[in-house]
């Protein structure tokens, strides 16, 4: 029975420029290449594909989401081509698709197949900055019920882990069933890769961590007892914000929004809100650096609301929410409720008693606050003067915690915010001296985040550019910054 017009492939197929036949013929060739060699896909089978609906039989939606996300040159899945069986067909430009409460097993599939597409296109040196975001009500969508207590944690009912049919065929050399010592080495590649992405960003660590959550994904495909479970779910979720991090740090924002959303999915098979929370916040602060501040306010309104002391929120996690709150607000001009929410970070970071802090909390510390501070104060100077010294001051006082953490591309982030500061209060030879010291150690990143925060700096002193000192500064600058990336052809 035809199921009517496919329209996410259709859209799909229209950005490719194929004919229906040239499709064909390039399934049935990744399909020999893969060792399937009965497929025999032609241009009539295409079209009821497209305008019937018809979804073809595993391993042909493999197969073409591997040839869609090699033209496309962005991670494309079953999914995205509406090939899933027993699920609606949504609009080609909405974010991650919600996983159903209580269903983990699909939650590890759509996380095993994304991540594996991801690989693929590591591999073949493309890039995913050519998509469209979704706006932050349908990232918002997708958790609400569950983060403002609307439905239950599937991880309170552990079963087995099953991949659907028509999901991702698990590879038979994978690991089964682990144990503690190995959930144990996992937690600890965790912080390894999360100290590695503060010192130096996202671009040299990035593929090693996406294989790692590709790991865990197929060790969720098997059963394992309740408390195992969890954690390895949460383990899947800090390896999904840090994949997702890294991938806004290189400017993959696509591919780094849906890391977030699988982030925040995985956390709530772990039970765990403030996780699931923290990981939308890092959608909202990916929104902001992208100049969305209104998405972003949205999703800090859904982060805020699964981070209630009921639900395990540290005082400390609740601060870090309204530092980015306070960037969205101080984005949009908004002075008032910028103070409001700064004054309320701070108050609930001095709140937060002795104890154990969750892994993925430990970087937000006093230097991180002041970090933070300072950006939020810089931006807002741009619309309040009044915000300048205090801009200056919270970030020489970031600066000057960071000195020992290892923390090198944090720390060059305030550095431009330092330097930015002064061309917006016209002390050019100040902002020169920072300037200076950010390109001293520029190189030693891998940050397309710090880039676009230096080129942002760079057009600050535009006013200043009649200054000789100021004009060669401009030169080394534009020297040090890589081209911006053209964008791959269709």
């Amino acid at each position: 029975m035809s199921r009517g017009p496919n329209s996410r492939l259709a859209d799909h197929f229209a950005l490719t420029g194929w004919s229906k036949g040239e499709l064909a013929r390039l399934v049935n060739r990744r399909g020999a290449a893969l060792g399937e060699q009965q497929l025999s896909t032609d241009t009539s089978r295409v079209r009821r594909w497209i305008e019937q609906g018809e979804i073809p039989r595993d391993p042909v939606p493999r197969v073409l989401a591997a040839v869609f996300t090699e033209r496309l040159g962005r991670v494309v899945t079953t999914e995205d081509l509406g090939l899933e069986r027993h699920r609606p067909a949504r609009s080609a430009n909405t974010a991650a698709p919600p996983t159903e409460p209580g269903a983990p097993d699909r939650t590890a599939a759509v996380l095993t197949e994304f991540t594996g597409m991801d690989l693929m296109l590591n591999r073949r040196g493309l890039v995913g900055a050519s998509a469209a975001l979704a706006a932050g009500a349908v990232i918002a969508d997708n958790l609400h019920d569950w983060l403002t207590g609307g439905t239950t944690a599937a991880a309170a009912r552990p079963g087995p882990r099953r991949l659907p049919a028509t999901g991702v065929v698990a590879d038979v050399n994978a690991p089964g069933p682990v144990g503690n010592e190995e959930v144990a080495a996992l937690e600890r590649s965790v912080e390894v890769f999360r100290a590695w992405d503060a010192s130096r960003g996202g671009g040299l660590q990035r593929k090693a961590v996406v294989g790692q959550l590709n790991e865990v994904g197929g060790l969720l495909a098997h059963s394992h007892p309740a408390a195992l479970e969890r954690r390895l779910w949460t383990v899947a979720a800090n390896l999904a914000v840090l994949a997702g991090w890294m991938s806004h740090d290189v400017g993959l924002e696509p591919t780094a929004q849906r890391y977030f959303v699988i982030a925040a999915q995985a956390a709530r098979e772990a039970g765990d809100r403030p996780r699931a929370a923290e990981a939308v916040s890092r959608a909202a602060r990916q929104m902001l650096h992208l100049g969305r501040a209104d998405d972003a306010l949205e999703l800090m309104q859904l982060a805020r609301a699964g981070t209630r002391p009921a639900d395990g929120a540290l005082p400390r996690t609740r601060a870090m929410l309204c530092t980015v709150e306070a960037w969205a607000q101080a984005s949009l001009g908004r002075s008032d409720a910028t103070h409001r929410a700064l004054g309320e970070a701070e108050q609930l970071f001095v709140q937060d008693a002795d104890g154990p802090t969750p892994s993925w909390m430990q970087l937000f510390d006093e230097a991180e606050l002041h970090g933070m501070q300072a950006l939020v104060h810089r931006t807002l100077a741009e619309h309040d003067a009044a915000a300048v010294p205090l801009a200056a001051h919270h970030a020489q006082q970031a600066i000057r915690l960071r000195q020992k953490s290892g923390r090198e591309r944090s720390a060059l982030l305030d550095r431009i915010t330092l330097a930015s500061v002064h061309w917006i209060a016209d002390e050019p030879d100040a902002a020169v001296a920072q300037a200076d010291r950010v390109l001293a150690g520029i190189d030693q990143t891998s940050s397309r985040r710090t880039w676009d925060r230096l080129r942002a700096m760079e057009r600050l002193s535009a006013r200043h550019q009649d200054r000789p000192a100021v004009a060669e500064l401009r030169e080394r600058i534009r020297a040090a910054l890589p081209a911006p990336r053209e964008p791959r052809p269709i």
